[in-house]
């Protein structure tokens, strides 16, 4: 474990990583589903605080991972069953979802003690490869003992926090100073995104099958949406609801999809190394938009099977502020990576906040959710439509700067 070349020619991910992205498929979908039901039921502030909390230690985790794969990846037999290990500590993390959504919504002591068994299952695999690192690769000795440290002082923190009966506005005040301290870890241990030798386009690649797991949440919410709305005993008869369901649901998703990929992270990547810690964390909100937007089809769904008791306007705002996160954040990324602002990009936010802000009028104004699920896919397509008929050029010019500064 001598350190990955960064200038690996062709690196992409390899089975191994593949596979452990599928523990998270069940950690994402876990989340979104309790998040859509808590929605349905009116406890919206609650089912925010739930989410946030599920999706920051689900994304964290897989940053974890991903970064010191990229940088120390050897996928020998030690680094595959420490691997294994990680994969059973998300599907713990996974399981303790439920518990912790349901503490939330009745008000009680936040219940993270199965999420926490999760992480140190976890952070125990995680230590163990930064010591394996520490040792056989010297110019990293520092990094991989810094990190060994830094690492075990926040697990004791969340072992506290699940396993000492504190007054509640004590655990609030300690999640928050925890969660920031979790995103300084990189900080305190590597000094910066220079610290080992990860790969630009190999990370990018990683991020980008990490937003294809969490678009598959409005793939689930659009089934989970349309299922039961399909007429006749066989469900072969469809309805307009279900039709136009199934339209917004894939076109919304399809969207979201293109506006990322519309973005070459890989090629900013790698003149904007430095930025790599800003690209890692400044994802958790895209991946949270998704996820959310995902929740939001399922909350639609459970409206039109008059399971929901929330009316229209805040089942379409269960999706317009989800998908505005996404697409706000994916232009803030590519602004502040690029170190360029691009003054088409504020006439494509315009227009996509007046699509979002019509489609939650529309539900205001009494019109039917199925209507306002149509306006609202038609978001991520201003910036669609936009980047390949003007912006494509634009971003083109400013690669070509960047590469030649």
């Amino acid at each position: 474990m001598t350190g990955r070349d960064p200038a690996e020619h062709g690196r992409v991910s390899s089975p191994l990583e593949l596979l452990f992205d599928l523990t998270f498929v069940v950690a994402v979908g876990t989340a979104a589903s309790q998040f859509a039901e808590l929605i349905a039921h009116g406890s919206y502030g609650r089912a925010v605080v739930a989410f946030l909390l599920a999706m920051f230690a689900i994304v964290v985790a897989w940053i974890s991972f991903s970064w010191f794969a990229s940088a120390f990846g050897t996928d020998d037999w030690l680094y595959r069953v420490l691997t294994m290990l990680q994969m059973i500590g998300v599907v713990v993390l996974a399981l303790g979802l439920p518990a912790m959504f349901h503490s939330v919504a009745e008000g009680h002591h936040l219940e993270l003690r199965a999420m926490v068994i999760g992480y140190v299952v976890m952070r125990v695999a995680m230590v163990a490869q930064w010591w394996r690192a520490a040792r056989e690769s010297p110019p990293f000795h520092d990094v991989g003992m810094a990190s060994i440290r830094w690492t075990v002082t926040a697990q004791v923190g969340w072992v506290v926090i699940a396993f000492v009966r504190l007054p509640d506005a004590a655990v609030f005040t300690a999640f928050c100073v925890l969660g920031a301290f979790e995103l300084l870890l990189p900080v305190l241990g590597q000094g910066g995104a220079g610290g080992t030798p990860w790969h630009p386009h190999h990370v990018a690649e990683r991020y980008s099958l990490f937003a294809i797991i969490t678009l598959g949440e409005g793939v689930v919410g659009t089934v989970a949406s349309s299922g039961e709305l399909l007429g006749g005993a066989d469900g072969t008869h469809w309805t307009w609801d279900a039709v136009a369901v199934v339209i917004a649901g894939v076109g919304l998703t399809f969207g979201m999809w293109w506006v990322y990929f519309a973005v070459p992270f890989g090629d900013i990547l790698v003149h904007r190394r430095a930025r790599g810690y800003l690209f890692g964390y400044g994802h958790i909100p895209v991946y949270l938009g998704i996820a959310g937007a995902g929740a939001g089809l399922h909350v639609a769904g459970l409206s039109l099977e008059e399971e929901a008791h929330i009316g229209t306007t805040a089942v379409v705002l269960a999706l317009v502020l989800p998908v505005g996160l996404f697409l706000l954040t994916v232009y803030l990324l590519h602004t502040l990576l690029l170190s360029a602002r691009d003054p088409f990009h504020l006439l494509l936010i315009l227009l996509t906040l007046l699509v979002l802000v019509l489609a939650a009028g529309l539900a205001a104004a009494g019109a039917s959710i199925p209507t306002c699920l149509l306006v609202l896919t038609l978001a991520p397509f201003v910036t669609v439509i936009g980047f390949e008929t003007v912006g494509h050029r634009h971003q083109r010019r400013m690669l070509a700067e960047l590469k030649s500064h």
